[in-house]
């Protein structure tokens, strides 16, 4: 379902758990949007969760009945939307907008479905997201799925046939959020992205026992999992698919901070339990000033974040996630604080990526940023969910 109205600009809002500590940016959008339809009406901002959120989830609720009731949004049918969203940079992330099944998805621990969660899962994260879609008829979605089609087989043969299906949509995204645009897939077009696809899970399945991955989004689709195990809602759920090849998807790393240490200590410590002179992981730490590195030692896990990250939660740090570097080196300078620099994720690591989540389970958390947060999927199409 798509809406029917003046300035689809106001409609598409960009997804809830971004500027979780920046109510201004939603009150930007309030104030963008102002009386004009809008998904904002149909979603819960984290920046505003509460410990009790059932009146705004009674008034998303009723929003949404509303807008079925105006007929604001039509339905297309046993359809998919070829989407490509123009990044900050200029380049152009190409996706399609379609339904996964939730029975081959799961975001537990140990787990073999063919889609599966890239990082770990918070359950405390999952209530409210669980609480909104119970209560809903439509759900919107911000979540990307990924497929490891290093051969461009999948997605990217829409972008020549895009000349022979109908647009759907054309427009500037709200608040710097870039450009959209969106082709609806039907047809011809439809039956052979099928086979398209039909053939990528069978080679992939030969392959790893990973065939998805959730790359944003998770904690939202483990809202619709549990739903749909408790029969609430619907066997299905909305995402867009992406290439992990594809040049425009950028993987940024998340750096960390760690709080209220004797610095010194800190790092004889790190350098003694989880580094060494073998092979290791070169990584770079701030702390007072001073940049050095610390040689990770690559026999303590798949990556030098999975290293750090299980010695961290081991050891009880106080923990902060930080998404730019010069933040990194500023929180740094302060007494007691140590930045950790993760590295960046370069082409090696995007053919890795399936095989490491296959054969070594989900990433910490908060492991890497798909973009900025504007270049987050916006909240554009709906479904009907109950």
């Amino acid at each position: 379902m798509l809406p029917d109205v003046e300035d689809i600009s106001r409609w598409a809002v960009v997804a809830c758990d971004q500027f979780t500590s920046q109510p201004d940016y939603w009150q930007k959008v309030k104030d963008y949007i102002g009386g004009s339809p809008s998904a904002y009406n149909l979603i819960l901002p984290e920046a505003f969760l509460k410990d009790d959120n059932t009146e705004a989830i009674t008034g998303i609720s009723a929003a949404m009945n509303d807008y079925l009731s105006q007929n604001i949004l039509t339905e297309y049918k046993n359809v998919y939307v070829y989407v490509e969203r123009e990044m900050l940079d200029g380049s152009t992330r190409r996706g399609i907008v379609g339904m996964i099944d939730l029975e081959e998805y799961d975001y537990r621990p140990g787990t073999s479905t063919l889609i599966r969660a890239t990082e770990e899962t918070v359950p405390e994260r999952i209530p409210a997201r669980r609480e909104i879609r119970a209560s809903s008829p439509l759900e919107l979605s911000h979540v990307i799925l990924l497929c490891d089609d290093e051969k461009h087989e999948i997605i990217e043969p829409l972008t020549f046939a895009k000349h022979s299906m109908r647009k759907l949509y054309d427009f500037d995204l709200m608040l710097g959020g870039g450009h959209i645009k969106g082709w609806i897939v039907r047809g011809d077009n439809r039956r052979a992205l099928n086979m398209r696809i039909d053939s990528y899970i069978r080679r992939k399945s030969r392959e790893l026992s990973l065939v998805f991955a959730v790359g944003d989004g998770n904690h939202s689709l483990a809202a619709a999992k549990s739903c749909y195990e408790d029969g609430i809602t619907s066997r299905y759920a909305m995402v867009e698919l992406e290439n992990i090849y594809d040049d425009a998807l950028k993987f940024e790393p998340i750096h960390r901070i760690v709080k209220g240490v004797d610095t010194g200590s800190f790092i004889a410590d790190i350098e003694r339990e989880i580094c060494g002179e073998g092979d290791s992981w070169p990584v770079t730490y701030h702390a007072k000033g001073t940049e050095e590195t610390l040689n990770v030692s690559k026999n303590g896990g798949a990556s030098a974040l999975v290293v750090i990250q299980k010695y961290l939660d081991a050891k009880g740090y106080d923990i902060d996630y930080i998404h730019d570097t010069d933040s990194l080196k500023a929180l740094a300078d302060d007494d007691g604080c140590v930045g950790i620099e993760m590295p960046a994720f370069d082409e090696g690591a995007k053919r890795d990526f399936f095989r490491v989540i296959s054969e070594n389970g989900t990433l910490p958390r908060k492991t890497f940023s798909m973009g900025h947060a504007v270049e987050k999927r916006y909240y554009l199409e709906a479904r009907r969910i109950q």
